[in-house]
């Protein structure tokens, strides 16, 4: 079964760029039962605790550390 963890978004206004990504790690799921996330109503939602029960708590670190080393040239 897929179900989705996570989101990515791109607004883009008057020449400027806007993006984020946001992802499911231990969240209140049911939240989700009367909407429809992306528009994909073939699919779940889920987090990664449901997916895999371990400890997140430096999920931001890694997320940060890895995203600023695919910055540097």
């Amino acid at each position: 079964n897929i179900e989705k963890v996570a989101a990515i978004g791109l607004k883009i206004s008057k020449w400027i760029a806007y993006h984020g990504f946001a992802i499911n790690i231990d969240n209140d799921l049911s939240k989700y039962k009367n909407i429809i996330p992306c528009g994909i109503s073939d699919k779940g939602v889920t987090n990664l605790t449901e997916v895999n029960a371990q400890n997140y708590k430096n999920l931001k670190d890694i997320i940060i550390d890895n995203f600023i080393k695919n910055l540097e040239i």
